[in-house]
């Protein structure tokens, strides 16, 4: 309730100063206007949400498969290890806004240069999350289960997966912000639809409005996916919920 009365008054505000500040309506749309604008091009955002939707649900999932996959490597190998990690860590150094254009020029304008751009900019705080939870269980344990004679995948199976599980659904809440802005980009680099090419179209027809209306619905789609996420969480790992919950009663 006090998050909505402070997103009321912030709305209010912003409202207020559109109205007495003078401020160009081409460059700061009233509230009023963005949800005109939602209304009368509810159609045309929707539209484009079902496509940059689609583009960061299937990223995102093939962020989480590379990611676990990497994550099992590096914590089985050591000397591997040291050598995928750092190039994972300098993958986030590259720059998205030059590379989306080779990966449109090789793949087109379909929906592939979009899942790439969206898993490369996800993966690595999923795979640093993963990683964690894989290295959290205590080595006591692997060396019992090894004493009645338990396989090591078989101890990755039973007791390391399921300790990462928490942190592959963490890393991925961490990145669904993060994958939304990837879609824009690659988008605005080549698509025919989605709703980073109308922000990019509004924003180049003076439609500052329609510009921030698509802006609102990538926010919703962000915040809709982070709580999809967050109740998977709750449903398979309850286990880490009330973890944190004793954590947070602590004195």
């Amino acid at each position: 309730m006090t998050a909505f009365l402070l997103f009321l008054v912030l709305l209010g505000a912003w409202q207020l100063y559109v109205d007495l500040s003078g401020v160009d309506r081409i460059l700061l749309a009233a509230p009023t206007e963005v949800a005109s604008s939602l209304w009368t091009d509810r159609g045309l955002l929707w539209s484009n949400l079902v496509v940059t939707g689609q583009e960061v649900v299937l990223g995102l999932l093939v962020a989480l498969v590379v990611s676990l996959a990497i994550a099992v490597v590096v914590h089985l190998s050591p000397p591997l290890r040291r050598a995928i990690m750092p190039l994972a860590a300098a993958s986030q150094a590259i720059p998205i806004v030059l590379f989306a254009p080779i990966l449109a020029f090789w793949w087109g304008f379909d929906i592939r240069p979009k899942l790439a751009i969206v898993a490369l900019i996800t993966f690595f705080p999923i795979v640093v999350t993963t990683l964690d939870g894989l290295e959290s269980v205590d080595p006591a344990l692997g060396k019992l289960l090894r004493t009645f004679g338990a396989s090591r995948w078989r101890t990755l199976r039973l007791v390391e997966a399921p300790a990462a599980l928490p942190g592959l659904l963490s890393g991925a809440k961490i990145a669904v912000a993060v994958a939304v802005i990837g879609a824009v980009l690659a988008e605005d680099a080549g698509a025919t639809r989605g709703l980073g090419l109308m922000f990019t179209q509004a924003n180049n027809q003076l439609e500052t409005a329609r510009a921030f209306a698509a802006v609102v619905v990538l926010t919703v789609l962000a915040a809709a996916l982070f709580a999809t996420l967050s109740l998977a969480e709750r449903r398979l790992v309850p286990w880490a919920e009330r973890s944190r919950n004793r954590e947070g009663d602590a004195p």
